[in-house]
């Protein structure tokens, strides 16, 4: 009997022992293949879906910035005008004897563009004899004293004035002068020599010594120009 009792034993701690081997093997197996547990906490942070904290508000500003007015255009003030001269195609350019003096002719020029423009200031004039080829002998009239470009704002006429015989004279004028000639922009950046318009003066015309003003946005204010030109 006892011959048949020891396999029996030795089976049966086969079996246990081959049991307990599983159970060791089982966490391991487990732990390799998924790694460790969902919302298990990682070194040196918070654990897996815990919530951050809110950014502080950004604190306004003590003092408002200033804003630019709205509809505020660089072109419609005097700097702007001036630094844009104005194009020949969008000046309407008339002369005409000022009334009351029958010596005087008053040079309108009208901006008919869209956006202010500037004028140099005061126009290049010059007269002389229709017919002559030769118009180097042409006379120019004294300017007043002014270099300043005149701003002229769309739709707005600027006016200058010049006496043809300030004096009055009526001998010793310059014969066959019958052409009063007109380049509105005179700095010539813009505007080139055969932009230069040609108004006939009426015959018997007397010219001496001619004199001329400055660029002004009235009459008034262009013949009080003039008179201040020296003789």
């Amino acid at each position: 009997m006892s011959v048949r009792r020891r396999p029996l034993l030795a089976a049966a701690v086969l079996v246990i022992g081959a049991g307990l081997a599983l159970t060791a093997c089982g966490p391991e197996n487990t732990d390799a293949a998924g790694g460790p547990a969902t919302g298990a906490p990682t070194a040196g942070g918070p654990a897996t879906g815990a919530p951050t904290a809110a950014a502080p508000a950004t604190a306004a500003p003590s003092h408002p910035v200033p804003q630019k007015p709205s509809g505020t255009k660089s072109d419609g003030g005097s700097a702007g005008a001036a630094a844009h001269p104005c194009d020949i195609q969008n000046l309407s350019i008339q002369v005409a004897a000022r009334a009351g003096a029958p010596g005087q002719r008053v040079i309108e020029v009208r901006n008919t563009g869209a956006s202010a423009c500037s004028l140099s200031s005061s126009p290049a004039v010059d007269l002389g004899n229709s017919t002559s080829r030769d118009r180097s002998g042409n006379i120019k009239p004294v300017l007043a004293a002014g270099t300043a470009r005149f701003p002229v704002a769309a739709g707005q006429k600027a006016y200058a004035v010049i006496d043809l015989d300030p004096s009055g004279a009526t001998t010793g004028t310059a014969p066959g002068i019958d052409e009063l000639n007109v380049l509105v922009d005179q700095d010539g950046t813009n505007m080139p020599l055969a932009n230069t318009r040609n108004f006939p003066l009426d015959s018997g015309v007397r010219v001496l010594n001619p004199k001329m003003g400055l660029y002004r946005s009235t009459v008034v204010d262009a013949v009080a120009s003039m008179t201040a030109a020296p003789r």
